[in-house]
């Protein structure tokens, strides 16, 4: 009966990381760019906690990692100057202080001294890996679909786009953000188009989450319940035990 009980321990616990995804999900439903995730799950096998009768070895559920649909999410546009969404398979290169990090939010802005920059400061970086500085004073940005920025007839610098052959190497760091792991070349994303004055929203379908956290819900009481049921059988089996002795 114990290994019943920890079977069911272990089917909660991956449930519990499975509803905390979702909620994860739902809460990034506004999110630009932010790509949907869901758990992955195994089973273990390991010694049975009791060893009279029963399968051998137990099989026990684990979570075996976090899977990330990087499926295109919907355009909108928003006709910001420095609001770019990319059409396609593809990624923003940005100059981190831990590093290159890789992004689908076009969020950009310029700072104090004129470099284009995601929200959170980090520069975004050109085809060649270099920065690019806008100029105020030179006019009107336009950014054309292959990500060549101008101000007038001035071209001052074209915004990186790129891919991996495996987009398994990628891990996510925080604000929106992606660092390669395998230390694999990320390569141009040719297919890619960049779209000026819009930004691309969260690949999260709101209804499909919340089925599945309706379903995780429900799974989650079921084992509840056998847990409760097995606890009761063996609580009665030493109550009949101590009668018989």
């Amino acid at each position: 009966m114990d290994n019943a009980l920890y079977v069911g321990l272990s089917q909660q616990m991956v449930l519990r990381r499975e509803m905390e995804i979702i909620a994860n999900n739902i809460a990034n439903l506004d999110t630009t760019g932010f790509k949907v995730e869901s758990l992955m799950q195994k089973t273990d096998a390991r010694a049975p906690a009791m060893t009279l009768g029963g399968p051998k070895p137990v099989k026990f559920v684990t979570a075996d990692g976090v899977a990330r649909d990087f499926g295109q999410g919907a355009l909108r546009r928003t006709d910001g100057e420095l609001d770019f969404a990319i059409e396609g398979q593809g990624f923003f290169r940005l100059q981190g202080p831990d590093g290159e990090r890789f992004t689908r939010d076009g969020r950009f802005r310029t700072d104090e001294i004129g470099r284009l920059v995601a929200q959170n400061g980090s520069p975004v970086m050109d085809e060649g890996g270099g920065e690019i500085v806008i100029d105020p004073e030179k006019g009107q940005v336009s950014v054309s679909a292959d990500g060549v920025v101008s101000q007038g007839a001035e071209r001052i610098g074209k915004i990186g786009m790129f891919t991996f052959e495996t987009l398994a190497a990628l891990e996510k760091t925080g604000d929106n953000q992606y660092r390669n792991t395998a230390n694999l070349l990320p390569q141009p994303a040719a297919e890619a188009r960049l779209r000026q004055g819009m930004l691309e929203g969260s690949n999260v379908q709101a209804i499909l989450e919340i089925t599945r956290m309706v379903e995780v819900s429900r799974a989650y009481e079921r084992t509840n319940r056998m847990i409760d049921s097995e606890a009761d059988l063996s609580r009665r089996s030493v109550e009949r035990l101590g009668k018989v002795q």
